[in-house]
């Protein structure tokens, strides 16, 4: 605690000296200039992150506690020689000093090739239009597929999408597969996993409200890893419906169905969400409020087929607690979040997530998706347990400072199933970026 208290007093100290110069940023001036006079043409990108953050009961105490600096550059920079083409290019280097170069892959990755892709009549809003290369993609609030940008080394894809615009609807077939991190070396995409199908987006169709409907096949042609033996190949069909309501509510929903095999059994899995948020005015300053639960089904004890939900490639970083602890699978999650600013730059934050498993002889999953431990006769209940995070940020231009804090309160299978600590997290950040 004492040392988070000495970054966080570090980062505050540069945050008050480096004020009166960053009231005029001429980097972001030189970008701005430099975009105007190419007529939208060329421009660069720029994000620098530094975290300091100290993780205790690591694994419900099956693992050491870790106090890890995590810094993240990403340089990049954008080309459209005409309204029909565009180039976009990004090198990150991220590093964990402290933990050195046995850090894992999803701290450290010295500098490689993030985003190299090629855009086709993007900047049309209607018509056909394509995107190849090297991206990070997100769809819809990522709970499908999207980037877990808080790791140190956010996912990226290897991709090939082509769409057709209206004007109020997208159609898009893609194909994706993860780039595997390689921390040495240069990253190579892990062709034996993709992803493939159709998201499609359609706006505000009747009273405000929007959808998007999608099929995706989930291929792994690898034998063995966490699926176990055999390969995996799920199709995913799903809708999400969101958009106003009366008296200022606003709602999101979700809801997926999953066949295929999972190995040598069949998938027969599904999950959903659904939430509704409101914003609201406390001392003349905004707050918003939201509440949303969601499930992803998981194998009961005597099934002949596979229940439990594949979670694709997900963003799960705060949908189920800001400590990462759990994935979208065999989980029933409650979730209470509020957000107050205080003034326009300087918000606090508050986050509540209740969880339970929905098959209680099914493995609990981390955020990857890999089994944390499992009552295989479901003896041990179903109450996972409780978490409850604060944080606050402060932006000052292209600057952004934050501190916060996650206690986990473990419920009867945590307690029975692991050594029951308690995981709790504390970190405090910095970060400067433009676009």
């Amino acid at each position: 605690m004492r040392n988070v208290f000495g970054a966080f007093c570090a980062l505050g100290l540069f945050g008050l000296c480096g004020a009166p110069a960053l009231a005029q940023d001429p980097l972001q001036e030189a970008n701005k200039t430099l975009k105007e006079n190419t007529g939208d043409r060329f421009w660069f990108t720029f994000e620098e992150r530094t975290r300091w953050e100290e993780k205790d009961g690591v694994n419900f105490g099956s693992a050491v506690n870790q106090q890890d600096m995590l810094s993240r550059i990403r340089i990049g920079a954008e080309y459209d020689p005409f309204d029909w083409l565009g180039f976009s290019a990004m090198g990150q280097d991220a590093r964990a000093p402290f933990y050195g170069v046995g850090a894992p892959n999803t701290l450290r990755d010295t500098m490689d090739l993030q985003e190299a892709h090629i855009d086709i009549l993007t900047r049309h809003r209607r018509g056909l239009s394509a995107t190849f290369g090297r991206e990070m993609i997100s769809y819809g609030e990522g709970r499908v597929i999207g980037i877990p940008d808080w790791t140190n080394v956010s996912r990226t894809y290897d991709n090939a999408r082509v769409r057709y615009r209206f004007e109020h609807a997208q159609i898009e077939v893609l194909m994706l597969s993860p780039v595997k991190v390689l921390p040495d070396s240069f990253n190579t995409p892990d062709l034996g996993e993709r992803i493939w199908g159709t998201y499609n987006t359609f706006s505000k169709v009747w009273h405000g409200a929007s959808f998007d409907a999608y099929g995706l096949r989930h291929s792994q042609n690898k034998i063995g890893g966490w699926t176990g033996k055999g390969t995996l190949g799920t199709d995913s069909f799903g809708g999400r419906f969101y958009g106003p309501l009366a008296y200022g509510f606003d709602y999101s929903m979700e809801g997926i169905g999953q066949i295929g095999h999972s190995g040598h059994v069949d998938q027969r899995a599904y999950a959903w969400f659904s939430e509704i948020s409101k914003k609201l005015t406390a001392f003349n300053k905004p707050l918003t409020f939201s509440g949303e639960y969601k499930i992803a089904s998981g194998t009961k004890r005597g099934e002949t087929h596979s229940s439990t939900y594949d979670q694709l490639a997900p963003a799960n970083h705060d949908k189920f607690g800001f400590e990462d602890l759990f994935g979208w699978r065999n989980l029933q999650n409650l979730r209470a979040v509020s957000s107050y600013n205080l003034t326009k730059a300087f918000a606090i934050n508050l986050e509540y997530d209740n969880d339970w498993l929905d098959s209680a002889s099914d493995s609990l999953y981390n955020s990857s998706g890999k089994s944390i431990a499992v009552s295989s006769k479901g003896l041990y209940g179903t109450h996972v347990g409780q978490e409850l995070d604060s944080f606050a940020t402060y932006k000052y231009n292209a600057h952004l400072f934050g501190a916060g804090f996650g206690h986990f309160f473990e419920g009867e299978f945590v307690e029975r199933t692991t050594h029951g600590i308690n995981p709790r997290y504390f970190y405090v950040f910095q970060q400067y970026s433009f676009k």
